[in-house]
């Protein structure tokens, strides 16, 4: 059964996905997004040409959550994405959603408002953005004060979100030092393995970062 996974190595949610897939060394052929066969092959799979899509045995699957769930169901390996306690999963996915929502989607509406034109841009919503951040910041600090990782000592689908999202949003609003717990975690985040081969995948891309790459990580 082959997996192709169809993704840019910049995004930051082809960079969840790949975590996944490098947790548990899933093996999976990368459709690179950067030619135009590639892009037409997307479209064709998921018209709503958003990605990461992974094919599995001919069958598309979107929305990065839904695919570390499907891999964790169908091509388990020795790191366990998702508890099997439904409990427990439910905390899993909850904080997934929070890295989602309430980090990557100010972090994106501020990338996104400096791709405008001068006479378009928002500042009251990029204030918005921003302040949405600092509470974002504050909450988890206290949620994982204690914890090695989002929901405790497992690694899990909620790390594979906080990963990139921590990783773009301290470069985007940088993470406050009056939030250690958030600071340390990015740091354990960055030294995973899986995460850390997915950031030196994306480093030829830097210079597509259109507020400026910062000169670390």
């Amino acid at each position: 059964m082959t997996l192709t996974l169809y993704a840019h190595p910049f995004s930051s949610y082809c960079q969840k996905a790949l975590i996944a897939l490098y947790e548990n060394g899933t093996p999976f052929e990368y459709r690179m997004l950067d030619n135009e066969q590639a892009n037409s092959e997307l479209a064709a799979l998921w018209p709503i040409r958003r990605f990461p899509v992974l094919v599995d045995d001919g069958c598309p699957i979107v929305e990065t959550s839904v695919i570390i769930e499907h891999l964790d169901l169908h091509h388990p390996g020795s790191t366990r994405l998702v508890p099997e306690d439904a409990r427990a999963a439910l905390d899993v996915r909850m904080i997934d959603r929070f890295f989602d929502n309430y980090i990557m989607t100010p972090v994106q509406r501020i990338v996104s408002d400096s791709l405008r034109s001068a006479e378009s841009r928002d500042p009251q919503g990029v204030a918005e953005a921003r302040a949405m951040l600092d509470r974002s910041y504050a909450w988890l600090d206290r949620v994982i004060d204690g914890r090695e990782w989002a929901t405790g000592e497992a690694f899990s689908l909620a790390d594979c979100a906080a990963a990139p999202s921590l990783f773009y949003a301290d470069w985007v609003h940088p993470v406050s030092e009056a939030f250690g717990n958030v600071r340390a975690y990015r740091r354990r985040l960055l030294a995973r393995p899986s995460f850390a081969r997915a950031v030196d995948e994306a480093r030829p891309h830097r210079h597509l970062f259109p507020l400026g790459a910062p000169d670390r990580d």
